[in-house]
């Protein structure tokens, strides 16, 4: 492995895209751009190549099942209340309120809409 970030992709499946890309954009103020890849749709989150992180999307797939015990993907917001307060009224549900995690910020996880479990995390 390189000394570089280890994660360059990542992919969180859906079973509805639109109430999947709604409730997104809701929370995180996401934005994104459809593509299909043989039978998968997918909803590329915007991303900028020049910026530290990794891109991803959201993924209809017939082989692909959300999850609330596999992967689990942390978000980065400025600070975790702000897509935490806005879970509930998109139509997910919280597992976990901002919680902090000593020198390295605070976290907080949901469910989304698809029965994905997903993360947050900042500084404050």
């Amino acid at each position: 492995m390189s000394a570089i970030n280890p994660v360059g992709w990542f992919e969180i499946p859906v079973l509805d895209m639109d109430r999947a890309c709604a409730f997104y954009a809701a929370v995180l103020g996401a934005e994104f751009e459809m593509m299909e890849m043989g039978p998968s749709l997918m909803a590329m989150f915007s991303y900028d190549h020049a910026a530290p992180g990794c891109a991803g999307a959201l993924v209809k797939d017939p082989d692909c099942q959300p999850s609330t015990t596999g992967t689990l993907v942390y978000f980065v917001a400025d600070n975790v209340n702000q897509p935490l307060a806005k879970v509930v009224a998109a139509g997910g549900s919280l597992v976990m309120e901002k919680t902090p995690i000593g020198e390295h910020g605070f976290i907080g996880s949901f469910i989304d809409t698809e029965g994905n479990k997903v993360a947050v995390h900042s500084m404050q």
